[in-house]
């Protein structure tokens, strides 16, 4: 997006086109264009459909507040979603932070959930365009806070309690999950990391590259993973942690609630009444042990994050099924099974095996008036099916 075309939009003229694209946004894109030509030029035009478009889309991440702020593409694909940047101000806070310096802040995401939880916010950006939309929106929610352009790498953060980063992670071919292609790239992360600072970084991080002191947070929202996120100095008090954040508010596992597994800690054991499968989070910390505590109950492998308990419990951390039989794993005799059972709508949840779900769902071929979860894994070892019911 051209910065003169955004400036233009803050402006009486901007704002009232811009709302006028909300209302239009919906439609087929040559008659809402119609439209509008008939106030503005194609330039305004484009900017304020363009920005009526991702204000739609913002409302996954940002809910109500989508409709009063403003992004770029790359921007709110980046941005981070409401509730995971919530919970990190919260964290700020509760560590008696008062000032935070955003090093990238882009749409400045993070600098508002800062702003709210009462932090005083500093950002800046290498890009003139997302500099001026993160000011534009701490202005639209009335929130204080500075913005300004300049490179990342070369801004002394000591002024700061906290110093903030987000990486870019894209490059010319798409995704990247290499850190040397990261913006700033990894040793700025490293030298960052050696004082009270928070990076976020993609969930698949390896544990290795995490330096010594570090904590690694990985947050999921809803069930998905979002995020991970290293803490460092005094703001680290663990050495792995799992946050999940769900409709009954957020919950937290650490390496000090997981025993090992063996050696009088979880034990892999048949499996029981009932099957637990670990929120996303949990598994990418290594964590999955502190849900078979919380259960009592073991592993089903000790390769494979399913957790078995012969008791029922609700639990955040995992989603639970009662195990109501054992079925086939051999695929003409596992149809045979199903279809005995009436079994016509199925969903198939596996890990640990070499299985597609939509292609072996297609090659059962089933037919009837049921509906059925199957779980495919490995139990010590061994190929097994589950026929199981979620709870």
């Amino acid at each position: 997006m051209d910065l003169d075309a955004f400036r233009w939009l803050l402006t009486d003229d901007g704002q009232r086109l811009l709302a006028r694209a909300m209302d239009v946004a919906g439609d087929d894109p040559l008659r809402a264009q119609t439209a509008l030509r008939r106030t503005a030029d194609a330039e305004q035009v484009a900017a304020a459909l363009t920005q009526a478009t991702l204000r739609r889309k913002a409302v996954a991440k940002f809910g109500e507040y989508a409709e009063r702020m403003y992004f770029t593409p790359d921007g709110l694909e980046q941005a981070t979603r409401l509730r995971v940047a919530e919970h990190r101000a919260a964290r700020l806070v509760a560590s008696s932070a008062s000032t935070l310096i955003d090093l990238g802040c882009g749409i400045g995401g993070d600098l508002l959930a800062g702003a709210r939880a009462g932090l005083t916010c500093a950002g800046v950006d290498l890009d003139p365009v997302r500099v001026a939309v993160a000011a534009a929106n701490l202005a639209a929610l009335d929130l204080p806070g500075a913005v300004s352009v300049a490179d990342a790498t070369t801004v002394d953060p000591s002024g700061f309690d906290v110093a903030f980063a987000d990486p870019a992670r894209r490059t010319g071919r798409g995704r990247s999950f290499d850190v040397d292609d990261w913006t700033p790239p990894w040793p700025f992360v490293e030298r960052l990391l050696t004082r009270d600072s928070c990076v976020k970084v993609a969930p698949g991080i390896p544990h290795g590259l995490v330096p010594d002191g570090v904590e690694a947070e990985w947050v999921s929202d809803h069930g998905e993973v979002k995020e991970a996120a290293l803490w460092s100095g005094r703001l680290a008090t663990t050495a792995r942690r799992a946050t999940v954040i769900g409709d009954g508010g957020l919950a937290t596992l650490t390496d000090d609630d997981a025993p090992p597994l063996g050696e009088r800690g979880v034990e892999v054991r048949p499996v029981g009444g009932f099957l637990y499968e670990p929120d996303g989070a949990v598994i990418r910390a290594g964590l999955v042990t502190a849900v078979a505590a919380g259960v009592g109950g073991g592993l089903v492998d000790e390769h494979i994050a399913y957790v078995t308990s012969d008791e029922s419990f609700r639990t955040p951390f995992a989603r639970g099924y009662q195990v109501l039989d054992e079925l086939p794993y051999r695929e003409k005799a596992l149809r045979a099974a199903l279809r005995e059972r009436g079994i016509g709508s199925l969903t198939i949840k596996k890990r640990g095996v070499d299985i597609v779900p939509e292609e072996l769902r297609k090659r059962l071929a089933l037919v009837g008036d049921d509906e059925a979860t199957i779980v495919l894994t490995r139990v010590a070892g061994r190929g097994t099916v589950l026929l199981v019911r979620p709870f």
